[in-house]
């Protein structure tokens, strides 16, 4: 029996990518154990990969022009809609309620519902998910108990087992979202790493 350690962050393109291929790929290795790991990547960025800012603030504009090719290139790839960060009307958006929401979402089983609908809704609808409005749909369409959901993501509990997979993930290597861990040990990051993956596993 393999796991997979998936540390993921809803505000990343990348990982609505990756978390989709994800589950694809368990429909082929569904003995594979995954532990989602919700955290903040600005939190990563800040402490380890600050050159993300510096990249946002001096773009090098060929780079720019074909990251967004090769965002939609992937998006038609795996079979989902991704509107480009250029065109939402907010970017990069606070996930921090989210994203401690992720973790009721684990208690209560409906994870992967939930993550699902947080990422269609910023990066297929446009939606600001920051915005309790827009969480309390989320809640609604994976079943959870909106009363819950908010004593539960404003507890200070859930406050620090979000920092704590933060500095975890630093700790372990990481620097951005998604990273993963086979087997504990055996690192990958980004949304097209899954072919390496599926390798091992076999």
């Amino acid at each position: 029996m393999h796991k997979l350690e998936f540390f993921f962050d809803c505000s990343s393109p990348w990982t609505f990518l990756a978390f989709e291929s994800l589950q694809q790929m368990l429909t082929r290795h569904p003995d594979l154990e995954v532990q989602y790991r919700p955290f903040l990547v600005g939190g990563v960025f800040n402490t380890v990969n600050p050159s993300v800012y510096a990249s946002r603030e001096n773009p090098v504009i060929p780079k720019q022009r074909y990251g967004k090719k090769d965002l939609q290139d992937w998006a038609d790839y795996v079979g989902i809609k991704i509107i480009p960060a250029s065109d939402l009307s907010v970017f990069p958006v606070n996930s921090v309620k989210a994203m401690r929401g992720a973790f009721v979402a684990i208690e209560e089983e409906c994870l992967v519902p939930y993550a699902r609908r947080v990422f269609e809704r910023y990066w297929s609808e446009g939606a600001d998910i920051s915005q309790e409005e827009e969480l309390n749909g989320i809640i609604a369409h994976v079943g959870l108990d909106k009363f819950d959901f908010y004593d539960k993501i404003n507890d200070q509990k859930y406050k620090d087992m979000l920092k704590d997979n933060t500095t975890e993930v630093i700790e372990r290597g990481g620097f951005g979202t998604p990273t993963m861990f086979l087997d504990g040990t055996d690192m990958y990051f980004g949304n097209d790493r899954f072919q390496l993956i599926e390798a091992k596993l076999k």
